[in-house]
């Protein structure tokens, strides 16, 4: 075994150490993706995607063996600077645990699926994150926010035993912020209606976890939803405020 001296490269991350912890950044990985892609001399916009039009399997022209191939290789790229963006640093000793979850309720234009997005934090620190259409088409946007908050909740679950089996338990009930209330309103209502049969396992998944004081389900108006940035194209204000919310900062060279 050889000592390397002070880690400053890893996996395509340039770590720089300072009196307060680690900043990770992916400046150099993003520069080589913008030279493969051809767009090292392009124009940059405020937002990742355009918050109106949506991308339709139907629309466009079909790529030929070689782009495809391209196109892969991009998008991998692509999203390895998804799960790695964002400042992650690891925080036991007292700190809560708090997410906030969102759905963009049918806004697959092919299959009107939605979209599930959710932001965990420990503290002040975000260490799990996700953006995933669900497998379900929903009948209300009620029903794709609680199949959202379903997944957060096992997030959390899941975290809340990891944290246990590093010996430092969570102190708190961990809170779930949502800004439908209608959600809200079913995951702390024991009675089952007709509309909600199709997500029963949902809704008893989530009851449990409250009735066990593991997680409080609560409202957040829709202009602190920070989950959203994983569900749709927002408008640059909102997706920069956003974004600095989730400890994602802008670096120099």
């Amino acid at each position: 075994m050889k000592d390397l001296g002070t880690l400053h490269h890893f996996l395509g991350m340039h770590v720089q150490q300072s009196g307060d912890g680690l900043l990770l950044s992916q400046r150099q990985f993003m520069l080589e993706i913008l030279d493969h892609a051809g767009m090292t001399d392009c124009t940059p916009c405020a937002t990742p995607i355009d918050t109106n039009p949506k991308l339709s399997a139907a629309v466009g022209v079909p790529l030929t063996a070689t782009a495809a191939s391209d196109y892969r290789s991009l998008a991998g790229a692509l999203q390895y600077l998804t799960f790695t963006r964002p400042d992650i640093a690891y925080a036991v000793q007292q700190s809560d645990l708090i997410a906030y979850s969102d759905a963009n309720w049918a806004g697959c234009p092919d299959t009107r699926k939605s979209t599930s997005g959710n932001a965990v934090f420990l503290g002040d620190n975000l260490v799990s994150w996700s953006s995933k259409r669900q497998n379900a088409v929903s009948r209300s946007s009620a029903e794709a926010e609680y199949r959202a908050i379903a997944n957060t909740v096992a997030e959390i679950v899941w975290l809340r035993q990891l944290v246990l089996k590093l010996r430092a338990p969570l102190r708190h009930t961990a809170l779930v912020y949502c800004d439908n209330v209608s959600t809200i309103y079913m995951s702390s209502n024991p009675v089952q209606h007709q509309c909600t049969k199709h997500i029963d396992i949902d809704l008893h998944f989530v009851r449990e976890r409250i009735a066990t004081g593991d997680v409080r389900v609560l409202h957040v108006p829709t202009t602190s939803r920070y989950a959203g940035i994983f569900t749709k194209g927002l408008p640059s204000s909102v997706f920069t405020k956003f974004r600095s919310s989730l400890n994602v900062q802008l670096t120099g060279a």
